[in-house]
């Protein structure tokens, strides 16, 4: 797949995390960035908000589903040659999510004229796939970046 770099930096993608404050209720830690690959990977961790019930250390399906579509979006960011507007996503919960910690990894898959496509991976901190997720958006080249 040839697709052009933005050759952003782990800074890079924090920076543009930090600009929303809806994907900062996450405070979402960039981990890594591979630009080649068109793949980003992020850290999350548990928090009373983000529990199915009190106490139970569940991780909630509307944090993770949310979580698919932010790694999805930082990730095309990547390669975008300009803003990006989700067309839809999927979640795909494969087991009940306790953990401390959730590593997400997105990697762009297709990159078109107009439409881009993403996967995603959720683990665990047992290394265990907890949720898988596909996400499609639009690509708005017209428009400035970010």
């Amino acid at each position: 797949m040839t697709m052009r770099h933005n050759n952003l930096s782990v800074s890079d993608v924090q920076e543009a995390i930090s600009q929303s404050a809806f994907h900062q209720l996450y405070n979402p830690e960039v981990l890594e960035v591979d630009n080649e690959k068109a793949m980003l990977r992020l850290r999350v961790s548990m928090c009373d908000t983000f529990e199915r019930q009190p106490g139970t250390g569940q991780w909630h399906g509307g944090i993770l589903a949310s979580l698919v579509d932010i790694a999805a979006c930082y990730a095309l960011l990547l390669v975008a040659e300009g803003p990006v507007l989700t067309l839809n996503f999927n979640t795909n919960f494969l087991r009940l999510t306790v953990s401390q910690n959730l590593i997400v990894t997105a990697k762009v898959s297709r990159v078109g004229r107009t439409v881009s496509f993403i996967d995603v991976d959720i683990i665990d901190d047992a290394n265990q796939t907890v949720v898988t997720g596909n996400a499609c958006y639009t690509i708005r080249p017209e428009k400035t970046l970010l």
